[in-house]
């Protein structure tokens, strides 16, 4: 009797795995549309368009497909701290993404190539030379 129930538990999330598979094809139709729509144009939106169908992907695989959907505890072990460590090698690493140029040598400072901010001359520059 125990073997029925389960069968019938399963059988009915067949249907769930179609429908979740039928909106990730639609996901990635979005994604593709939004690909060689205007919204490229502007970079910050385009690729934060894309970014979030493609957290709406991830999430809905991670949910349905590794069934974490119908897990209890074990979805809270696994990732609460794997956002916890994700969190902290982020806040770890923005000091030294912010002030790597600070200990360069002159010969690396006068070939790093950085971004210059003059809304006059939008374009890529020396860290070490004049424009």
């Amino acid at each position: 009797m125990n073997d029925t129930s389960e069968h019938n538990q399963h059988g009915s999330r067949n249907g769930v795995f179609v429908l979740v598979f039928l909106m990730l094809c639609a996901l990635t139709a979005v994604s593709f549309w939004i690909s060689r729509s205007d919204l490229m144009h502007d970079p910050v939106r385009g690729w934060g368009a894309m970014l979030a169908v493609s957290i709406g992907k991830s999430a809905l695989v991670a949910a349905f497909f590794m069934h974490l959907w119908w897990e209890k505890a074990w979805k809270y072990v696994l990732t609460i701290p794997a956002m916890a460590i994700g969190i902290v090698l982020i806040l770890s690493l923005i000091p030294d993404i912010g002030y790597r140029m600070d200990t360069y040598s002159k010969d690396r400072a006068d070939s790093a190539a950085v971004h210059n901010n003059d809304a006059d001359n939008p374009t890529i520059g020396f860290y070490g030379s004049e424009q």
